[in-house]
C-alpha cells in the first residue's frame, strides 16, 4: 500500500490541493501498478511561522522575497 504524505505552506486553495492529490495518486497507481484502491495520499497544511528554511520561518522569508516568486 503506498502511502504519500504532501507537506505544503498553509494557505493553497483546497480545490488545488484536492486536484493535487487526485492526480498524486492518479501517477502512483500508473508508475507503480498500484491499485488506486490501496494508495493513501496526504497533505498537510502547516503556518509559515511553523516552517523554516535553514534559520529564517517562511513568513520572515515572504517578507524580504522578490515580486513574482514563489518558493
Amino acid at each position: 500500500m503506498p502511502i504519500v504524505h504532501i507537506a505544503l505552506v498553509e494557505g493553497r486553495d483546497d480545490e488545488a490541493v484536492k486536484a493535487c492529490i487526485k492526480a498524486v495518486a492518479r501517477t502512483v497507481h500508473e508508475t507503480l501498478g498500484a491499485p488506486l484502491a490501496t494508495i493513501r495520499v496526504y497533505a498537510t497544511s502547516t503556518p509559515a511561522a511553523h516552517w523554516a528554511v535553514g534559520d529564517q520561518t517562511k513568513d520572515e522569508l515572504a517578507e524580504v522575497r522578490q515580486p513574482g516568486t514563489r518558493e
